[in-house]
């Protein structure tokens, strides 16, 4: 299988994710933060390392500042739900992902919270537009860092400063980001950071967090047992226990830890040169074809785009692709419905992102395999 769907989830993972996984079940399988026994001990050891390593990749010096959440759309509504009430008014780009739109929309709907989404201006200016979305009762600004439809990068500390300047605060999504780009968020103007497990950090499905700076206020998404202060009905809010009700995924985070650990020893910038080098060599071959047309005029920033062949069905040539080639890209909307309205994709469109495990001869079967069937369908 030659796998280019990495915007969705990496694959493979390196070894020591799946072994770091297993070890957790296997050997240390109990409950971390409800018991004093050695085997809760370890697996609360577990959780405190990966938190840590966190701290570390991102540039932070707090580990507590992150909140693990089941995913990326876990942290994303946490951070929405959590800080923004009745009469509120919330802007995000129109680059955002459903598990940005969905939400706000959803409060919109419930909450009378007021939502505006914002396009760049022709130049690609970001912040002119945002500037004149904010109102007074302006609350928060969320952008993705990346977006997963084109892989183009939006100004996050830029818009940050803005943000800071007028008291709003921010919320970036860095699903496409987070282990391809540097990061220092205890010197970025950045209040909360949302961020998978399973992309580019490697981890297992099933784990993600949130980045939460110091001095912000919320509530939490989930209620429950938080393993200090049982004796009381009311939730506690201290941090990050009072954040994270009933039982982390241990062995989950504890590949995460591992995938973390391979992101540091790798070497963030190696890790983007590779996957551009050969989103590169993507981007090159099929601007020679012709009948396709690509998602952005420009080279993208991260290792993913999308494209269309003119008068094909792209879930029928992602299909074909899958039975006939053993190649594994990803066609339809990308969960990013405003995203492919402002690209005129009504119909969506093929994405293809590769990964540090891929091959520049991955890239030449692959166009080549995109020439064969242009040829047979048309």
């Amino acid at each position: 299988m030659i796998y280019l769907d990495n915007a969705a989830s990496t694959w493979p993972k390196p070894p020591e994710v799946a072994e770091a996984a297993k070890t957790a079940i296997s050997d240390y399988g109990a409950n971390p933060g409800r018991g004093g026994h050695q085997l809760a001990r370890r697996a609360e050891q577990t959780i405190t390392k990966t938190r840590a390593k966190l701290a570390r990749l991102f540039g932070v010096k707090d580990p507590n500042r992150f909140l693990f959440c089941f995913h990326a759309t876990h942290a994303i509504n946490q951070a929405i739900q959590g800080t923004l009430s009745s009469e509120d008014h919330v802007i995000i780009s129109g680059w955002e992902h459903n598990a940005v739109a969905r939400p706000v929309t959803a409060l919109a709907q419930t909450k009378g919270v007021r939502v505006s989404v914002v396009e760049p201006s022709e130049s690609g200016d970001w912040l002119t537009a945002i500037q004149q979305a904010v109102s007074p009762r302006t609350k928060m600004i969320i952008t993705t860092h990346g977006s997963n439809v084109t892989g183009e990068v939006m100004p996050v500390v830029e818009i940050g400063q803005y943000a800071r300047s007028k008291g709003i605060l921010y919320l970036v999504d860095a699903s496409q980001t987070a282990g391809l780009l540097p990061y220092r968020l205890d010197e970025w103007p950045i209040d909360m950071l949302a961020f998978p497990g399973h992309k580019g950090l490697y981890g297992p499905q099933g784990t993600g967090g949130l980045y939460v700076a110091e001095g912000v206020s919320m509530y939490p998404l989930l209620f429950g047992g938080t393993g200090s202060r049982s004796e009381e009905l009311e939730q506690p809010l201290d941090w990050p226990g009072g954040f994270e009700s009933g039982t982390l995924n241990t062995p989950g985070l504890a590949g995460l830890g591992a995938g973390v650990d391979f992101v540091l020893r790798t070497g963030v910038e190696r890790i983007h040169q590779h996957e551009m080098e050969l989103t590169r060599l993507l981007w090159e071959g099929l601007k020679r074809l012709n009948g396709v047309r690509l998602s952005t005029e420009e080279m993208p920033s991260l290792p993913l785009f999308s494209f269309n062949l003119v008068g094909l069905d792209g879930q029928e040539v992602a299909m074909i692709l899958d039975q006939h080639y053993d190649i594994a890209v990803r066609a339809g909307f990308h969960c990013a419905a405003l995203k492919h309205r402002s690209l005129g994709t009504e119909a969506g469109a093929i994405r293809v992102s590769p990964g540090y495990f891929n091959t520049p001869a991955e890239m030449e079967s692959f166009l080549k395999a995109i020439a064969e069937i242009q040829r047979y369908l048309s």
